[in-house]
């Protein structure tokens, strides 16, 4: 199919590879993703459709991951729903994800149109990595004076919620972000990003679904092979990064990624403000 911007094949791998590296690492894949097309100057139907097969891909990915934990939340609520007994901490933990889905999702119909026209620049992607470092290295360091000994909650849930929320600007990641607001609501590294990765669930296939209905609204010539093909890679992509991550988290702080949004916001903002 042609169409006004023919996506090469290496444009595909470029964002396959983007999408699956930066959605459950914190470094913000919306934030990579709006660089990313900038800097490939891709067709506006043609980024549509990619970045709504990314996120199905991605939540393919974190599904398949954890599908013990999916199947066992699932009998937990059947049972729950047929007054059967039920473990108490899985309860706990799918009312936590229920309810912490809730806030982004109200959030991000509120503001979805003022994101749309003003926030999806790269000098404002610059600026919102920068204090998403800053906002991780607060997390680290509270963390450091006050070791963790909480456990997740219905109360947490929300909270982190709404820490999640804040991912709808940008630039600032949604990982890092609920991953940071468990760790200072006392949850170890480990069981935030456990949590976080469950919670990204409701939220990447709700995106990618919402996506897919401007898609259709708007219309265009897609190749979706080439397509397709960067959802393959954005899929096995994500797998391993997830993996990484959860093995990192448990012997590593997330200064690493401190350093990196640091590193890569000062660098956006040099090319944003003094290059043409």
């Amino acid at each position: 199919m042609i169409y006004s911007y023919d996506m090469e094949w290496i444009d595909a791998i470029i964002l396959g590879l983007v999408q699956g590296i930066t959605e459950f690492l914190p470094v913000s894949s919306t934030g990579h993703l709006v660089l990313v097309h900038d800097w490939l100057s891709l067709d506006k139907t043609n980024a549509l459709a990619f970045d709504a097969i990314l996120h199905f891909a991605t939540t393919a990915a974190v599904i398949i991951y954890f599908w013990p934990d999916l199947w066992r939340l699932l009998q937990v609520a059947l049972r729950k729903l047929s007054r059967l007994p039920v473990n108490q901490k899985d309860i706990t933990l799918l009312y936590a994800l229920l309810v912490g889905t809730v806030p982004a999702v109200l959030i991000g119909l509120l503001l979805e149109d003022i994101v749309d026209l003003y926030l999806r620049k790269p000098v404002i992607v610059a600026g919102v990595l920068f204090s998403a470092s800053l906002f991780f290295l607060f997390a680290e360091w509270k963390y450091y004076l006050k070791p963790p000994q909480a456990e997740i909650t219905f109360k947490k849930g929300i909270l982190i919620g709404f820490f999640q929320a804040l991912a709808l600007i940008p630039g600032m990641s949604r990982s890092g972000a609920t991953i940071a607001g468990g760790m200072l609501l006392g949850l170890n590294r480990y069981e935030a990003t456990r949590f976080s990765f469950l919670l990204s669930i409701p939220i990447i296939m709700g995106v990618g679904i919402k996506m897919s209905l401007d898609l259709l609204k708007q219309g265009g010539a897609i190749d979706w092979v080439v397509i397709a093909t960067g959802a393959g890679i954005a899929f096995i992509t994500a797998i391993i990064v997830i993996h990484f991550f959860l093995q990192f988290i448990r012997k590593y702080t997330l200064w690493p990624f401190v350093w990196y949004g640091i590193i890569l916001s000062a660098l956006v903002a040099y090319v944003s403000i003094f290059t043409i």
